[in-house]
């Protein structure tokens, strides 16, 4: 699979952060309608791929409402010709956020005031048939803070994707991280390294 053929194009930002982690970082904040509609494409494009790759199943979607603000769509595949089961799901929610959640999610907070999120993201988990074929999870999501006037104190983009930790070949999970890290690559060849660490520190 080629990341960048099943995925529309990337959205375009621009932050004050070095690529490594190292220097000064602002909130740099993206419409909402832009996010909403690339999330949106995202979504359908997965949903397609894994559509295709089955060869004869297809997805059903349920929508949901977020007491609070916002909702979303799940998209289920159940008993298709190559994969058991597949889940890819939609959702853009939004609502308040207090000052100590914030910290934990590790972003910016305003003393002594309740602030209020936006995110926007997709998940994904494939079930193959085989039990030969590793099972894949994937969440990724913009995530958004403002504060009572709507104006920006941060934002940030993260979420992560992997294989399931048994799988009966090794050389499967190689090619998973090369293909992961040839598509980091295309944008800074600091990215995989530095997203790979963290994603091992975040999950040990």
């Amino acid at each position: 699979m080629v990341l960048h053929l099943l995925l529309p194009p990337p959205m375009q930002i621009t932050v004050t952060s070095t690529p490594d982690g190292s220097g000064p970082s602002t909130p740099a904040t993206l419409p909402r309608p832009v996010v909403e509609s690339w999330v949106e494409e995202v979504h359908d494009s997965i949903t397609g791929f894994f559509t295709e790759a089955d060869g004869g199943g297809s997805f059903r979607e349920d929508a949901w409402d977020r007491p609070g603000g916002g909702g979303g769509w799940a998209r289920v595949m159940i008993e298709g010709n190559t994969f058991e089961k597949a889940g890819v799901n939609r959702s853009i929610v939004e609502g308040v956020l207090k000052p100590e959640v914030a910290r934990r999610l590790g972003g910016r907070t305003l003393e002594g005031a309740d602030l209020h999120f936006f995110a926007a993201g997709v998940s994904v988990v494939v079930h193959p048939r085989s039990p030969m074929v590793p099972t894949v999870h994937l969440n990724v999501r913009y995530f958004e803070i403002t504060d009572h006037h709507g104006d920006p104190v941060d934002a940030w983009f993260g979420g992560g994707t992997d294989l399931t930790p048994t799988y009966p070949f090794p050389k499967d999970a190689v090619h998973f991280h090369r293909v992961l890290k040839a598509e980091c690559d295309r944008f800074h060849p600091a990215f995989f390294p530095r997203f790979k660490g963290r994603s091992a520190t975040a999950t040990s």
